[in-house]
């Protein structure tokens, strides 16, 4: 649940969280969703299909120590997940943490992440509610916080436009499962030969 900037630091209803596994594919796009949507670049932002086709993501990677990784993963469902990394960090795999999150308006305190590793870095992914990419695109920055300690203090410049262009990229793959799941049901109802003697509706012979 968001957290107005002035009341962010109270306790919040915490999200159920994703397996850390299912973000490794957001990774990288396999060739057939590539086929469906080119990865594009967007106000400093790479926007991609997920390797599963089951939605799509925006990526950034900064400069400095570590050169942090920030991604946001959206599905057709409407589900997103964070995930942050950076080269220096020693968070393992499948741990559990509970970090702060700050953005221009307000915030979420104490939610929970689970340890992640890929392509040489380690970080956490986490999952907030629906409303979060809308909260991500309005800002100007994204704050981390384990306690008082500051994990990470990153810019979110150009993600009000690549959020927008991350929705259309889902909406390809959403149109596509909604066409898919449709002409599903009515094959589903038509019998191999409609004109035998004995044919059925639900026949599948």
């Amino acid at each position: 649940m968001y957290e107005p900037a002035h009341a962010w630091f109270r306790v919040i209803v915490r999200p159920s969280m994703m397996p850390f596994t299912l973000v490794a594919g957001l990774f990288a796009s396999a060739d057939a969703a590539a086929q469906e949507y080119a990865a594009r670049q967007v106000d400093g932002w790479t926007v991609a299909a997920s390797k599963d086709k089951g939605g799509c993501f925006m990526t950034r990677t900064y400069e400095g120590a570590g050169a942090t990784t920030l991604l946001l993963g959206l599905d057709v469902d409407g589900s997103n997940r964070l995930s942050v990394l950076n080269g220096n960090w020693s968070i393992k795999p499948k741990d559990r943490w509970q970090l702060s999150f700050r953005l221009s308006d307000g915030g979420y305190a104490n939610h929970p992440v689970v340890g992640m590793a890929s392509d040489g870095k380690k970080g956490f992914v986490t999952n907030f509610e629906a409303k979060f990419p809308a909260y991500f695109a309005a800002s100007r920055a994204l704050h981390i916080y384990r306690g008082d300690v500051p994990v990470e203090q990153l810019s979110l410049d150009g993600s009000g436009a690549a959020v927008a262009e991350l929705r259309r990229c889902v909406d390809v793959f959403r149109t596509k499962a909604a066409t898919g799941a449709r002409e599903e049901r009515r094959s589903d109802r038509i019998p191999k030969d409609p004109f035998a003697p004995d044919a059925k509706r639900s026949s599948r012979d």
